[in-house]
């Protein structure tokens, strides 16, 4: 990486490399697990596919925020290594050459290997005769219905190009007279259509052929020149309560649903393009208002969803071996079948790993609760649910059944505020109490609080987790969840409920640390009782970024005092390890594996007399500053043990870890010794976690 992405060294400074960078890095780093021959076929190409996801939501909300923030306050400088928001989108813009480059070598290995196993993606230059008129008439029926077209003149301005959406744009002549045309597909097009050919199986996308096809797109003119494009718009917006006052009556979902819908007229800030013209890139940055350094020559797809289908074009008997083995999660045999959950949770605090274990005990516990004579209520943080999702459903019956459910549902969760706003609206409509967080902050906990009486007294049971309650999700991110009865962290959890209820971020729980007022000072604390250790301190923790200053000054103090930070960040580090006389004793991984590493646990103190938390947050400024976050210390000793283990076994991994150098590049490890990967032993452990 570093020869292609030499910028990014530019954008270290000292112990911090920028933010911006570092999540290019990483993503880099799904990108290689595509080429990396010991994941299966399909499976490489799917992280193809992520690779490209993750660079959209990038460019849409990182990038868009940067180019709103440079025309804001152009003087504003990033705390960390100092930079301008202009000069931080002119780093990234100076990386995209690369990412791109990087993306079609891995397309055209990937295509090669696709069709030695017998799957051959065709480009519209590659068609046989034979497939060309195949292809011409599958055009004709099912696509060219499909299409809408206009050529641009006085009378048929350009129109709006949406925002991810591949269109066709020529250069036509008829009569001597030139004009532009544009067309696009419905949504509702397949993506790929198969062709005739041998024993292999032929696919073209359709966007080749629309490409392909163009004079039958454009009837009675000769097709000069072509191309495909995509544009991205800014997805970055604001929405604060004193918007939602003053717009929208104190209605938030209504300032949401508008600002939403504006996404669809926001400024481009990326052209994505096959071959161009001179004339019409011109054409286009000009009706585009986009500079030339925000347009991209692509030689593979503008996206590469479709590989999560191919395997439906290989025969049964082949497709298992060039995917990952099946997996089922495990549900803990105590747990499993129609146990009395409540009662065991009474018993003894449950553990969850996901997606080694299935959520299915979580969905199972609440419909218990839905229909139990002693439960008076749920009350759930919701972030991000699946699609058609149980939780709702379980929600929707312990309402019908008497019981007071209260959701607090965050309507800013990024590309999720659709979904948020139909489910608030099915839950308020079922009488359900919902309300949107806390004043400008988001709720990105993860908790459930269910409150039983019986006998005339309260108790509790509290779900605590690191992830969504999304049943999609849970089987494709690692993800800790603790399930409890003690009476402390459940009183917590429903003076949690009401502090949101009336506004109460300043509020000190006996058990739970909550951002913004007491979690960030909680961490801070536990390293200072490390530090104070000197060369016994003894700090791990494994979560998905670093960007938070103040959290990364302590741990700079922690190895000036000779403490052992040991870090596992999946994403953005900001802070740069074996720096001499400031990190030399942090070292840092960072896992990109089969499933998504997702969970947070914060460890301090040596064997034995460790202090332990799984949280819904990382180390982020956003996560400890800017949102409602909760860390809840593991009591149970057997959880807190099986916690620890699963830590040791990711700081021990050396087939998909990648460490971090004082350069701020990413290597892989050298290994002499046994190979450990510890998301497929944990596999192998699951029953035992």
């Amino acid at each position: 990486m570093a020869k292609d992405f030499s910028v990014l060294e530019k954008c270290v400074d000292g112990a911090y490399e920028n933010r911006e960078m570092s999540w290019l890095s990483f993503d880099k780093r799904v990108l290689d697990q595509a080429m990396d021959l010991t994941n299966p076929l399909l499976e490489r190409c799917k992280f193809l596919s992520i690779f490209i996801s993750n660079l959209d939501e990038f460019i849409q909300v990182r990038l868009g925020t940067l180019v709103n923030q440079s025309e804001k306050d152009p003087l504003l400088r990033e705390n960390k290594t100092h930079m301008t928001a202009r000069e931080q989108v002119d780093s990234i813009l100076a990386v995209l050459p690369s990412l791109y480059k990087a993306s079609n070598e891995t397309w055209r290995f990937l295509r090669t290997e696709l069709y030695d196993k017998g799957v051959s993606i065709l480009r519209g230059k590659d068609l046989s005769q034979r497939q060309m008129a195949t292809a011409r008439q599958a055009f004709e029926h099912d696509i060219l219905p499909r299409t809408t077209p206009m050529v641009l003149d006085s009378k048929h301005p350009l129109y709006r190009f949406e925002n991810m959406k591949v269109y066709l744009v020529v250069t036509l002549e008829r009569k001597g007279r030139e004009m532009i045309g544009v067309a696009s597909l419905h949504n509702s097009t397949p993506r790929l259509i198969r062709l005739p050919g041998g024993k292999k199986t032929h696919l073209i996308l359709c966007e080749e052929l629309l490409g392909t096809f163009a004079d039958t797109v454009f009837p009675g003119f000769t097709v000069r020149e072509k191309a495909l494009v995509r544009v991205t718009r800014n997805a970055d917006f604001d929405a604060t309560i004193e918007d939602a006052d003053d717009e929208f009556g104190f209605d938030f979902s209504r300032l949401i649903q508008n600002r939403v819908e504006g996404r669809t007229g926001s400024d481009v800030i990326r052209l994505e393009s096959t071959e161009l013209s001179e004339s019409l890139r011109s054409f286009l940055m000009k009706n585009l208002n986009i500079r030339k350094s925000h347009c991209f020559q692509i030689q593979g797809c503008f996206d590469y969803k479709f590989m999560f289908r191919l395997g439906d074009y290989i025969d049964y008997e082949s497709v298992a071996s060039l995917r990952y083995s099946a997996y089922r999660p495990v549900t803990p045999k105590p747990l499993s079948g129609n146990a009395d959950l409540i009662a065991e949770v009474r018993k003894k605090d449950i553990l969850l790993a996901y997606p080694y274990q299935s959520m299915d005990v979580l969905l199972n516990l609440l419909s218990q609760a839905a229909v139990d004579e002693r439960v008076t209520s749920i009350k759930i943080t919701i972030y991000r649910l699946a699609d058609r999702s149980k939780i709702i459903e379980h929600l929707l019956k312990a309402a019908e059944n008497g019981k007071e459910v209260v959701a607090v549902m965050e309507l800013c969760a990024r590309f999720d505020e659709e979904n948020n706003l139909y489910n608030a609206d099915l839950l308020r409509d079922a009488g359900c109490t919902v309300f949107y967080g806390i004043e400008d902050y988001k709720v990105h906990s993860k908790i459930i609080s269910i409150t039983l009486e019986e006998d005339g007294r309260i108790g509790y049971i509290t779900h605590l987790g690191t992830g969504n309650y999304n049943e999609s999700t849970a089987k494709q991110y690692t993800d800790l969840n603790i399930i409890t009865a003690d009476q402390e962290i459940g009183e917590d959890g429903a003076a949690f409920f009401r502090n949101l209820a009336v506004l109460n971020v300043e509020y000190s729980y006996r058990r739970l640390l909550v951002a913004p007022f007491s979690l960030k000072a909680g961490l801070l604390a536990e390293i200072d009782r490390e530090i104070a250790k000197g060369r016994d301190g003894l700090i791990r923790a494994k979560f998905n970024s670093l960007t938070d200053r103040d959290c990364i000054e302590k741990l700079i103090e922690a190895s000036q005092a000779g403490c052992t930070v040991s870090l596992v960040v999946r994403g953005i580090c900001c802070l740069v390890p074996g720096v001499p006389g400031l990190t030399e004793n942090i070292t840092v991984i960072s896992i990109v594996g089969r499933f998504l590493e997702h969970s947070r646990i914060y460890a301090f103190g040596k064997e034995g007399q460790e202090r332990v938390y799984i949280a819904s947050a990382d180390m982020m400024t956003r996560n400890l500053d800017k949102r409602v976050e909760i860390a809840t210390p593991v009591l149970d000793p057997d959880i807190r043990r099986r916690v620890l283990h699963i830590l040791s076994l990711v700081e021990s991994d050396n087939v998909k870890a990648r460490r971090l150098d004082s350069r701020g590049h990413y290597h892989k490890i050298q290994n002499l010794s046994t190979p450990i990967d510890s998301q497929e032993e944990c596999i192998r452990q699951a029953s035992a976690l």
